[in-house]
């Protein structure tokens, strides 16, 4: 099950560098909307700061096209060979 977990947030990571690569490289088009496209989700940084200690807390997750497609990948093999 962690092996599984791991590969999907590999995947995800993998996927969101090839498509900000891929979508650097293309030429002003729609594919260069579709695969530089990035929606972000989540908790932006909230920053507490007390006379002793600082906290600073945030999350984000970027998704763009790539990513999905390769969790998707990473689902279907995972499925196809090992579920």
């Amino acid at each position: 099950m962690t092996f599984i977990i791991i590969a999907l947030i590999l995947g995800a990571v993998m996927g969101g560098l090839v498509g900000d690569v891929v979508g650097t490289y293309l030429p002003p088009s729609a594919a260069k909307t579709l695969f530089s496209k990035n929606i972000e989700v989540g908790i932006s940084t909230f920053k507490a700061d007390f006379f002793a200690f600082a906290f600073t807390f945030g999350f984000m997750l970027k998704i763009n096209f790539m990513s999905i497609l390769a969790v998707i990948l990473v689902i279907i093999y995972f499925k196809w060979w090992y579920l």
